[in-house]
């Protein structure tokens, strides 16, 4: 019952240090002065840096699907159904889910080990005696980097999500023609757009927990790891959950 109860208010204790962390950033958002190299620096992180293994991650998962769903369409003569079901696929969720979960691998993982290092060092309290808020130069960055460049990841991932299971698919006997007008039949504008809809969402859950989790570090090197691996844990899961519930309403 102890145990219960603990895990309830650890439970409550995150959800509300979120809700606190969103509402400052939000609301300083609104205020000057901002933080533009920082901004700039993180979105460079986030994003450019993000690319190589967003597109590499999407290109062989499009290339697996492909792979499966020509052998099992061709097989029972619909060939002309595997471009568009590769096409739907990675574009309403392949592309995006994937694009959330590398930046919360890659890039969430190195925010909270920053910040957490941060933290123990006491370059935090440092920050306050400054009167440097810290939601202002550390969270509201990450937060504005992660949401802006999550959709543009996305896109690459579900253009080269797309090449590799034309590539496949081409490879396996379905002829480059019937592929793309199976994708132009069955896939819309609204997949591509919905798909990228949700991305944003996934960049803010990736940057708040990140932050939360490293501004809450304590215990030194232990707790910085800690940390560093419960953001990419609490990430993947919210980034799964909320995908589902997004699909539910965009689609």
């Amino acid at each position: 019952m102890t145990s219960l109860i603990r895990t309830a208010e650890d439970f409550l204790t995150f959800v509300g240090e979120l809700a606190i962390l969103l509402g400052d950033s939000v609301r300083r958002l609104l205020q000057r002065p901002h933080e533009i190299g920082e901004t700039l620096n993180q979105m460079a992180f986030v994003g450019v840096a993000s690319v190589p293994i967003v597109a590499m991650t999407n290109f062989f998962s499009g290339a697996v699907l492909s792979l499966y769903s020509t052998q099992f369409l061709t097989k029972y003569g619909a060939s002309a159904f595997v471009g568009g079901t590769v096409g739907l696929s990675v574009a309403r969720e392949i592309g995006p889910v994937l694009a959330g979960i590398m930046v919360a691998a890659r890039c969430g993982s190195a925010m909270s080990a920053q910040i957490g290092t941060m933290a123990v060092t006491e370059q935090v309290d440092a920050l306050k005696m400054l009167s440097v808020h810290p939601t202002k130069f550390l969270v509201l960055p990450r937060v504005v980097a992660a949401v802006f460049m999550l959709p543009i990841l996305a896109l690459v991932g579900i253009y080269a999500g797309v090449f590799g299971g034309w590539l496949v698919a081409t490879a396996g006997g379905v002829p480059s023609q019937t592929f793309i007008q199976s994708m132009q039949q069955y896939v819309v504008p609204w997949d591509f757009i919905g798909g990228v809809l949700k991305t944003p969402v996934f960049g803010l859950i990736v940057a708040l927990v990140a932050c939360q989790q490293g501004l809450r570090t304590t215990g030194g090197a232990v707790g910085v790891g800690r940390s560093t691996t419960n953001t990419v844990v609490i990430s993947m899961v919210l980034i799964y959950i909320a995908n589902y519930f997004l699909a539910a309403v965009l689609f």
